[in-house]
């Protein structure tokens, strides 16, 4: 990768990673030239953080536990022109940083994503692991009308706009499919770059609860799409009410015809609040659709407020200092 004068940070957030730590930040290192590393330690009871220091990274502690919590707070502290998110437990192959970060700055894109790549007979996904990611791929691209391919990835370079007008919500690992969303309803221009993945080193062990995990990230996609399709979303439970309700009242008017009685009103109650449901729902299904498109809005005048990822910037003067990414002067 060509030198530029951008500021280039790479944010590691890392809980108990002593194994694989010092590999991740000296690999950066010496694949990103300038590169800036960030090992955020998340509570390690183990010498994760002497271990980052002691390879040149910048350590710093998030005491919430949870990788949303570490993001959170790094998109808030560092100031760069480009980041770069990566897991500490060394299975993302370093080497495709540059790669990444000549896409973004080329596109310009905002959001350039990591895919996955194991080598044939790899065993680096857990069981049920590759599986479950492709079945959120599938339900995140049902909901937000986008092709995803690798929701779950860790490995993933941002433009400064990008992560500046990133909410960031998420606590723990729902982290990614927040990421991921953010682009599909901001409409960021992003693309995606092939990148290896392999097993852990000896003694690292994965945090990741495959069924506790998953189900977190299916309780966040379901609260997306009400947020995010809330006409969708509200009209299935209003159209299912008034189906309900049509069900429930057709026979008692049958009856009626019939006896000119109505013997059943506690059905027929039923019935018309239903129906009242129904209208309702609706009804709430298109005012929050309006908050929607006002958030929107929003969030793309925020991401309006900074420049384009750019491919270069003017060289610094004789007797310039270099702009200093823990201070926040960016230039």
């Amino acid at each position: 990768m060509e030198s530029t004068d951008l500021l280039i940070a790479a944010v590691v957030p890392c809980h108990n990673e002593e194994a694989s730590v010092a590999k991740v930040v000296t690999d950066l290192k010496a694949a990103v030239p300038g590169i800036v590393v960030y090992v955020y330690d998340n509570l390690s009871t183990d010498a994760t953080a002497e271990k980052a220091r002691a390879a040149g990274a910048i350590v710093r502690t998030e005491l919430a536990k949870g990788k949303g919590n570490v993001v959170r707070r790094a998109f808030a502290d560092i100031e760069a022109d480009v980041y770069l998110m990566i897991d500490g437990d060394d299975t993302y192959e370093a080497s495709a940083a540059p790669e990444m970060i000549e896409t973004l700055l080329s596109g310009p894109f905002d959001h350039v994503l990591g895919v996955r790549k194991q080598d044939v007979g790899g065993s680096a996904y857990r069981s049920g692991h590759e599986t479950g990611n492709k079945v959120l791929n599938g339900v995140v691209g049902k909901v937000f009308g986008e092709n995803v391919e690798d929701m779950l990835s860790g490995f993933r370079v941002f433009s400064r706009r990008f992560v500046k007008s990133f909410p960031a919500v998420s606590r723990e690992f729902e982290i990614e499919t927040e990421l991921t969303v953010h682009s599909l309803h901001l409409r960021v221009p992003q693309t995606a770059v092939p990148v290896g993945f392999r097993d852990r080193p000896a003694g690292s062990e994965s945090k990741l609860r495959t069924y506790h995990d998953g189900f977190k990230i299916l309780a966040l996609i379901f609260g997306l799409a009400r947020h995010e399709r809330p006409v969708a979303f509200y009209g299935l439970f209003g159209t299912l009410s008034w189906l309900i309700s049509v069900v429930l009242t057709i026979p008692i008017i049958a009856e009626y015809y019939e006896s000119h009685t109505v013997p059943r009103f506690p059905t027929l109650f039923l019935a018309c609040t239903l129906l009242l449901v129904g209208f309702l729902a609706w009804t709430a299904g298109l005012i929050l659709d309006g908050i929607r498109r006002s958030r929107h809005e929003a969030a793309r005048l925020i991401y309006l407020r900074y420049e384009a990822p750019a491919a270069s910037r003017p060289a610094l003067a004789s007797g310039e200092t270099q702009p200093d990414p823990v201070a926040g002067d960016i230039r």
